[in-house]
């Protein structure tokens, strides 16, 4: 018997489905709701939850999911940790299962690994990325440094490929010292990058699709978190 993964995720967004498809275990299903989106700024991002959330969150019910993925980072990042737990737990309620936020799954696998001292980098503006790292900052996790590419069109976040994303990591924090580093959005092929940052950072790496999927099997499972590295995921 297949197991169903629902996810709300921004309309725009072409990676996270296919990160979901590849790493999930091979007896899950996913089944997805389009929240509309089109700029990746703080103000469409308040729109999407404003308008599309709770709506679609009421036709992915339909289909019967057992635990849904709340898909964007920064959405989840944007009102704080409060609105982000509320949101969740209506979701939660008109679907009737377990929600999984993208932004606490980051923030479980971080410190899963024992770091204190994030570096970040995003695909995001200014605005997103300074939501980012008060969302990550408190209980034992201070973001040391956070560089975003300035991306506003959701659709052109794809389109940086895995190289591209580790030539901007090693651009922007090699003069860092961090512990661990995250690597922020759903619509980022930041797992395909994982495994060569870690090699060249020598650190640990979360992305927002891969503490995503630790999150998911895990209630599917229905134990606690567990850790897959970078080499894990590609």
């Amino acid at each position: 018997m297949s197991h169903r993964v629902g996810v709300l995720v921004p309309s725009s967004n072409t990676v996270l489905e296919v990160d979901l498809y590849r790493h999930l275990p091979v007896d899950c299903t996913v089944h997805t709701a389009r929240m509309r989106l089109i700029a990746t700024t703080p103000e469409a991002e308040a729109e999407m939850l404003d308008r599309y959330a709770l709506p679609v969150a009421t036709d992915l019910a339909t289909a019967r999911p057992e635990v849904v993925l709340f898909g964007c980072t920064s959405a989840g990042a944007l009102r704080g940790r409060e609105y982000d737990r509320e949101l969740c737990d209506r979701i939660g309620k008109i679907c009737g299962c377990p929600v999984v936020s993208v932004i606490v799954a980051v923030r479980e696998r971080l410190r899963s690994v024992g770091t204190a001292r994030v570096g970040v980098i995003t695909p995001y503006v200014e605005e997103l990325n300074a939501r980012i790292a008060t969302s990550l900052e408190g209980e034992g996790l201070k973001v040391v440094a956070i560089r975003g590419l300035g991306i506003t069109e959701n659709f052109e976040i794809a389109a940086v490929s895995p190289e591209e994303i580790v030539t901007f990591a090693i651009q922007a924090l090699s003069d860092v010292e961090f512990d661990a580093l995250f690597v922020s959005c759903t619509n980022f092929r930041g797992i395909e990058a994982a495994s060569q940052l870690e090699q060249t950072f020598q650190r640990p790496v979360v992305t927002s699709n891969s503490a995503a999927l630790v999150e998911l099997v895990a209630v599917l499972e229905g134990r606690g978190t567990r850790q897959l590295t970078g080499e894990q995921l590609m």
